[in-house]
Parts: structure tokens; sequence; C-alpha cells
């Protein structure tokens, strides 16, 4: 069975973001006078907001975060943001503004940045508590010391957002397939289990349960083994919690450059490929066959979300086309989309969906909405997929794995390559596959038909 993984509270970030940009820009006017001045200082001040913040994990905050932290994460950007404004006035040292006035305008700025702060992080948590919003249903798997410890602490701290739905006493269950199916029928966000209560067969099997149905699974490191490996530890209280996939585009400043990147790549090829080739290529596509110069198809992006994918019609209308894949010598393909498709141009109009931010340049291929059913159903940890935005091409097309899925082994490889690069993703990597994407394009790939 499929289940979807939401994101919780996707727009507080943004918003908290602009808020404390705006204040940052209202307050200007207290050290500077001249508009033009202001206009220069807000861009540099707003950039160097956004980065050193990225850098600083200012906006990392969670339901279970302190308030100790918060204030020292107040504290370090207070002095970051201190020596950027000062930076900005020593640079033009022809504006005259007297340190006092700076000092008063990063204390005022500050201070009401933190108010904003714990006024969001405090209602939220009166909403948690109060009004049962925001909630995780979350479960717990084994009964012993270190789970009851959690166990209280989910219950101790309704206002974090954690309703906890079961703790199953794995003695009570004969064996791990029952619980998977609670965890099924109950709706679960995020599953936590004893490292120590399971066998490695039924570790095994809760992890692909949840690989398999984008479930967060979280583990308590009873277990001295454990320690040995390279997971991603956090804290509830004292309370050590490990989670057994770190992926990279989760950092915020990871996601930033990547976000940067796919939108500057598109606009390039938006602005300087497709304004022209458009409407050339959109007439020879209408004068061979009747039909729209676009396909569009339904696709599974990130959190499995569903969205329409974009390419140049290569094939002549037909009613099978969001059901079955193209063959080699498939007779539905024009003697144009034989051109385009041989060449990749096809794709081209998917930078559209690269700046609307369904997809990104890079990632794991998204599939048509039919064949992810069948695939999540029979191929494991195929759904893992769904963790990170798809892209227009991918370490698993680069590497061999492009184009029509001949067998199960076929589809399986390109799972193992799109998990490796959500793992190990990198700024490097992504140009790595671009290049060798062109390579491939203007050398004809056998496989692209």
């Amino acid at each position: 069975m499929i289940f979807k993984r939401g994101r919780y509270s996707g727009f507080l970030r943004p918003i908290s973001y602009i808020v404390d940009l705006i204040i940052i820009g209202y307050f200007s006017f207290e050290i500077i006078y001249e508009k033009s001045d202001i206009l220069y200082f807000y861009i540099y001040i707003s950039f160097s907001w956004i980065v050193s913040t990225l850098l600083s994990d200012f906006y990392e905050i969670y339901r279970h975060t302190s308030v100790t932290k918060i204030f020292g994460l107040i504290a370090k950007q207070t002095i970051i943001f201190f020596l950027l404004v000062f930076a900005f006035f020593g640079f033009y040292n022809e504006l005259s503004a007297k340190s006092i006035n700076i000092l008063k305008y990063v204390l005022l700025v500050m201070s009401l940045i933190t108010i904003t702060k714990f006024t969001i992080f405090f209602l939220l948590k009166k909403y948690r508590k109060v009004f049962k919003g925001n909630l995780r249903k979350v479960v717990i798997v084994g009964l012993n010391k270190k789970t009851d410890q959690l166990r209280k602490y989910f219950n101790d701290n309704p206002d974090y957002g954690y309703q906890l739905v079961k703790i199953f006493d794995l003695k009570q269950y004969q064996n791990i397939e029952e619980i998977i199916k609670h965890i099924s029928e109950n709706d679960v966000d995020e599953i936590y289990s004893s490292i120590a209560e399971l066998n490695n067969k039924e570790l095994t099997s809760l992890i692909d349960f949840a690989d398999n149905n984008l479930k967060i699974l979280k583990f308590l490191p009873d277990n001295k083994e454990i320690y040995s490996k390279k997971l991603d530890f956090t804290y509830y209280d004292f309370l050590p919690i490990l989670s057994m996939r770190k992926i990279p585009t989760d950092e915020p400043i990871n996601l930033f450059v990547k976000r940067i990147f796919d939108i500057a790549f598109s606009l390039v090829v938006i602005i300087g490929v497709l304004s022209w080739l458009t409407p050339i290529l959109g007439l020879i596509i209408k004068i061979e066959s009747k039909g729209p110069i676009f396909f569009k198809q339904k696709r599974n992006g990130l959190d499995y979300k569903e969205f329409y994918c974009f390419k140049f019609r290569s094939m002549r209308p037909n009613p099978e086309a969001h059901l079955h894949q193209i063959k080699k010598n498939d007779p539905r393909v024009t003697r144009i989309g034989k051109i385009i498709r041989k060449t990749s141009i096809d794709e081209l109009p998917q930078f559209i969906n690269v700046l609307k931010g369904d997809m990104s340049v890079v990632g794991p291929r998204p599939h048509m909405v039919s064949h992810t059913h069948m695939y999540a159903e029979k191929i494991d940890k195929f759904m893992v997929r769904h963790f990170i935005k798809p892209g227009i091409t991918g370490l698993a097309q680069v590497s061999g794995f492009r184009g029509e899925v001949e067998d199960d082994n076929f589809i399986t490889n390109r799972v193992k390559y799109d998990i490796f690069y959500l793992e190990n993703w990198s700024i490097i990597m992504d140009l790595r596959i671009i290049v060798k994407t062109v390579i491939d394009a203007l050398a004809g790939d056998e496989k692209a038909y």
C-alpha cells in the first residue's frame, strides 16, 4: 500500500524570512536617509541575511527545539548581523552613520525579530496543545526503559504536536507484519523503534516498509553496535534519536543552492533556447500531424504529489499515450518526433517545470502515474525516489538506465542509482551529470527512441 507523505508547516519558514526582511528594511531609515543609498543597503543586507542565516541554521527550529537553543541562535545571528551592517558602512565610508546609531539599529531589529520568532514559536505550541492542530501521528515499536522515556516525552509535551497513536509491546505480537498492518491502517506519520527489541529480519522489514510507504523512521540507540554506523543524531530533551537516512538536500543551504541553480539554469534555457525554438518546432509538429505542440502528462514528484510534466509532442495523439511506455520503432512516433527524441530536444519544455518548482534539472526521472503505482507495489524501495524532486536528467540516466524499462532488474538498478544520488548529492555531482547528459545527447544515445 502506498501512502503520501506531506511536509509540515511548509509556509512557516518563508513567512519568517519575509517578516524578518521587512523589519530589516523598514528600520533602515534609522541610519540611512537617502532613498538610493537605502536601496543599495537593503539589497546588500537582505542577501547577506539570507546567506548568513542559512549557514548559521537560524531558521532551523523544530517542534522539539528548546528555548535555550533558540536564544543561542539569536545571540549568534545578532553578532553576525552587527558585523554585516558595520562592514557595509566600512566599505561605503562616504556614508556617515554614527556607531551608536548602527548599534541601536541592530538591537532594535534583532529585538523585533526575537519577539516575532518567539511569538510564532509559542503560538504554534498553543495551537497544537489547545486546538490539536499541526499534529504528527507517531507510534513506538518496542517496550523498554528507553521507549517508555520517549512515550513520557510525547505525553508530557502536547505542545510539541506529537500524537502518540500506540506503543507496541513486541511480546504481544506474533510478527512484525501485524505491527506494520496497524501502522498502515492508522495513517501514521512517524515510526520510532527500539533497536534492541528487533532482530535483523524484523528491522529489515520495518525499514523496507518505511521506505516503500514514505514514512519517517527513527530509532532509539539502545544497542551499542548502532553507534558504529554513520547516522543522523538529534535529541528530544536528553534522549538521543537516530535517523537511518540523511538526505543532503534536506539541509536548507543545500536546498537553497540547488534551487538557485535550477532557476538560473532553467531561465538560460527558456530565454536562450525555447524562446526561438518553440515557434519553429511548433510549426513543424503542427504541419506533420494534428494536435497540440506540447504534450503534458501526469507524473509523481516530491512527496508523491502529482504534477503535469511538459514535453514537445513527438507522437501522434493516441489513447495509449498515458498508459504504455514508448518502445523501439514505435509506430506512434512522428518523423520529427524521432529526431527530437534522439537528441532529447523533446525534454526541453520540462525546464518550465523546473522554473515552476515541480522538477529539478537533476534528479530521479519521474514515471507515469500508472507505472509509479505498478513499480511501487513490486520494486523494493521504489518510493524512496520521491523524497526529492524529480529531474530532467539523473544519475541513472547517464549510467545506462534511461528509456524503456526492459525488465524488473532494469528498474531495480535505476532505483539504486536514484537512491545513491539522493543520499550523496552535491552541486559538483549535478554538474557532472549535466555535462554527461549533453555529451550523450550530441552523440545520440542509442536508448533515446
